[in-house]
């Protein structure tokens, strides 16, 4: 096999006195030079995190089902073989520019990107017509395991993951991130006062609710299970409708519409002005619509009669901690319970189980 070998058009960049390369991969050649599964060795003898097999579909879903949209980010490897560049010139920009030539007796190792590998071998088995197409891989020089190692920390040391918020933002393909865009856009209570980048609010905040608490609290509304669930006009409507008819139902939120109070001022004062309670109407107002389709509107006009603010010990266990706010599942799931009950609507079998889990609380309501 010594006299076969993979010839790539490559830039040759420098970085920290190494050489490197940059080539464009036919995807079909991908699950080809990067065949070995380190799975089996110990961490300590391996360069890579041992590969999470339940995130490839997902990533090969996405490839499939998007041929003219999807995009990858370069792979990063390294080569431990007799690696030659042989540059189009000597001098200027056509020094770096050349043909890499590798022996196909190589060892190519990830670096970074074991799980697009592994996704492209998948999608390629769904549609071949995708392996003409290119992905960018970095090549470094094998420099050893210790090397390696020390590359796999380096690149992923300083990666920082989008948040939730910022992710909905850019989403054009999920049908409930449109939605909830859209009900930023035209509810009055998320118009302006909807923070699009954050998934949590400082306390001098000029918002009072992110983005991904919308987006939860209306997949809660509407009963959304699943990614890329299509979402049919009439039910965005009815979202729309719900959260408007709570503008008007809340007393306090109709100051944050006014300008007439500051929305720090107001979370620090009530707990309906908290992602944790917003998903928790967005819970109960989904039980609410199926019980009473054309009567829900005005089964809402019972939720002022309760005590939303956090001075009142009640919401201790529910919507608070410690005295501080909860987005834990059993402080949802309570917090929930007492606005169906509000509402008229029958907890569940599992919910009074939980409910009565709970020690005897102060009277939920305002004081007459």
């Amino acid at each position: 096999m010594e006299e076969f070998n993979y010839q790539f058009t490559a830039l040759r960049g420098m970085q920290a006195g190494r050489e490197y390369y940059l080539v464009m991969c036919p995807l079909k050649l991908i699950p080809k030079i990067f065949l070995f599964d380190e799975d089996e060795l110990p961490a300590e003898l391996r360069a890579q995190r041992v590969l999470n097999r339940a995130r490839v579909p997902e990533i090969a879903r996405y490839v499939v089902d998007n041929p003219t949209e999807y995009v990858f980010s370069a792979i990063t490897a390294s080569i431990d073989g007799d690696v030659r560049f042989e540059p189009i010139g000597n001098e200027g920009h056509r020094r770096n520019v050349g043909l890499l030539t590798v022996p196909m007796t190589a060892r190519f190792l990830i670096n970074d990107g074991q799980h697009r590998r592994a996704a492209i071998e998948e999608a390629l088995k769904e549609n071949h017509r995708l392996g003409d197409e290119t992905i960018s891989v970095v090549f470094f020089i094998d420099a050893g395991l210790t090397r390696s190692q020390q590359m796999f920390a380096d690149l992923n040391k300083h990666a920082v993951r989008p948040t939730r918020s910022i992710g909905i933002l850019y989403d054009h393909r999920d049908d409930t991130a449109q939605l909830a865009r859209e009900l930023a856009e035209h509810v009055p209570i998320f118009r302006g006062l909807t923070d699009m980048e954050h998934t949590t609010i400082s306390n001098r905040s000029t918002k009072l609710f992110t983005l991904s608490a919308i987006h939860q609290a209306t997949q809660a509304l509407l009963g959304i299970t699943t990614k890329k669930q299509p979402i049919a006009a009439a039910e965005r409507h009815r979202a729309e409708q719900y959260w408007s008819r709570l503008c008007e139902v809340f007393p306090e939120w109709r100051l944050a519409i006014a300008r007439e109070a500051s929305p720090s001022s107001l979370r620090n004062q009530y707990v309906h002005t908290h992602g944790v309670v917003l998903h928790a109407l967005g819970i109960a107002g989904h039980d609410l619509l199926a019980a009473y389709p054309d009567a829900w509107a005005q089964r809402l006009e019972a939720l002022p009669t309760l005590d939303w603010r956090r001075a009142n010990r009640f919401w201790e266990g529910r919507a608070m901690h410690n005295g501080k706010m909860s987005k834990a599942a059993q402080n949802l799931a309570l917090t929930a319970n007492v606005i169906k009950q509000t509402l008229g609507l029958p907890l569940t079998a599992t919910e009074a189980t939980l409910e009565a889990s709970l020690s005897p609380q102060p009277a939920p309501r305002r004081s007459a």
